[in-house]
């Protein structure tokens, strides 16, 4: 049986992590808090990443160490991100292992047209600064013959596995509730998303085949849709009728910057969503067959997932598509 390693148990380390047990793999997750899916597969470590030398004895025997982490919000990508992506590169050169990395687009900055692997690393903030550099640090590595290593590029992620992980789940779970959606950009712009379990399989993918290494690959996702596209066919499943979708006047949104810190770092991404942004995956999908999960089944797991968090959040079927449909007296198709 082989062994993989994975630091973080968010939505792509669970996603990951539940592919790898289910196909035979042996998976230690290492998280601060020992969390993580439950699978007799999976075994759950409460470690702190940031520690090569712990991270390299958890890593030993380990055929590839993936890197799922994410900081739980951007004002902390400057203290956190640096010392993680240092010490699972230290630990992968210590004991071998093959680094995935999950990563993002962010690295590339503001695009004209689809956005494809060989673009250059041309960000104009600091986060996707720093996301180039830990890649081009490990690929340095890498072409010095130090260590493999690959990364996997995704889109805004699609799936509801983790509490609002990106702006089309918010975007989503606004629909659920209310008649109308606030935007932080232009909502009739296309923009891809992508579904955590597609990333998942291509991280495996990637991982232990030698044509991907020293390579950056990015993740298949489906035809690109503007937010108003997205609403609309989330509130259709959501059985709801479909709400209007307003963009936040920009200078209310800057005027925010000074009280944000969030939104503040926000504000550094918004040419993400005031012009097209759309993945190119092709070569992808021609190398390791992997394709992007329709349409249709992510908004219904989408959907699915946002109605159980609301249920659990309420301890009932509050908000539910169940209970909605409860309250009228009707049924509700599960999805």
């Amino acid at each position: 049986m082989s062994f993989h390693v994975i630091v973080g148990a968010g939505a792509l380390g669970t996603s990951l992590a539940l592919q790898l047990a289910d196909a035979g793999t042996r998976v230690r997750i290492v998280t601060r808090s020992g969390g993580g899916p439950e699978h007799p597969s999976v075994e759950r470590v409460k470690a702190d990443a940031t520690d090569a030398d712990e991270l390299s004895r958890l890593t030993r025997g380990a055929e590839v160490l993936y890197n799922c982490a994410n900081p739980p919000s951007y004002e902390m990508w400057e203290r956190l991100w640096p010392p993680l992506a240092a010490s699972l590169l230290e630990a992968a050169e210590r004991t071998g292992a093959v680094l995935a990395i999950g990563g993002c687009l962010y690295g590339y900055g503001p695009v004209e047209g689809p956005i494809h692997r060989d673009l250059p690393l041309a960000a104009t903030d600091h986060k996707g600064r720093m996301r180039a550099r830990i890649w081009t640090e490990a690929l340095a590595r890498h072409e010095a013959g130090a260590v493999r290593v690959t990364e996997v590029r995704a889109s805004d992620y699609m799936g509801s596995m983790n509490p609002m992980g990106s702006y089309p789940e918010l975007y989503a779970d606004q629909a659920r509730v209310r008649r109308r959606v606030f935007t932080f950009a232009d909502p009739d712009q296309v923009h891809s998303v992508t579904y955590v379990p597609d990333v998942a399989r291509t991280l495996a993918a990637v991982a232990t085949d030698e044509r991907a290494w020293g390579l950056g690959w990015h993740v298949p996702s489906p035809e690109a849709r503007t937010v108003r596209e997205m609403v609309a066919d989330m509130a259709r499943e959501f059985g709801v009728g479909r709400p209007s979708v307003s963009r936040i006047p920009r200078p209310l949104l800057r005027a925010s910057f000074r009280f944000s810190p969030f939104l503040r770092e926000v504000g550094d991404l918004l040419y993400q969503w005031d012009a097209p942004y759309v993945i190119d995956a092709d070569v992808t999908t021609e190398v390791f067959g992997v394709e992007a999960t329709p349409w249709e089944e992510i908004v219904r797991a989408t959907a699915a997932g946002l109605d159980a968090r609301a249920a659990r959040g309420s301890g009932g079927s509050r908000g539910s598509r169940a209970g909605r449909a409860s309250r009228a007296g009707g049924a509700t198709r599960s999805s």
